[in-house]
């Protein structure tokens, strides 16, 4: 257990940054959920208005440091051929 006063701080710390990342990603894999699901059903029009939806999500969790910028890029990416590739 933590034993100075700095310690128990950056446990705080710690706690409240990882509750907020936690929500941050669960918010970004709802989008992507969207999408997946978009892409799914065969419907480019509803999959390219949720990927536009998704895009800034996922960048923005990239920009706070809840994935790596090239992982978003990447994802991005993909998506965006999978999308494609319905037309």
């Amino acid at each position: 257990m933590a034993n100075t006063a700095s310690a128990k701080k950056a446990i705080r710390v710690i706690e409240a940054r990882t509750a907020v990342n936690k929500a941050r990603r669960s918010r970004m894999r709802g989008f992507i959920r969207k999408v997946e699901e978009a892409i799914a059903s065969g419907d480019q029009q509803a999959a390219q208005t949720a990927l536009r939806a998704a895009q800034p999500e996922i960048m923005r969790a990239a920009q706070k440091g809840v994935i790596h910028k090239n992982t978003a890029s990447r994802k991005v990416s993909r998506f965006a051929n999978r999308v494609k590739a319905l037309g």
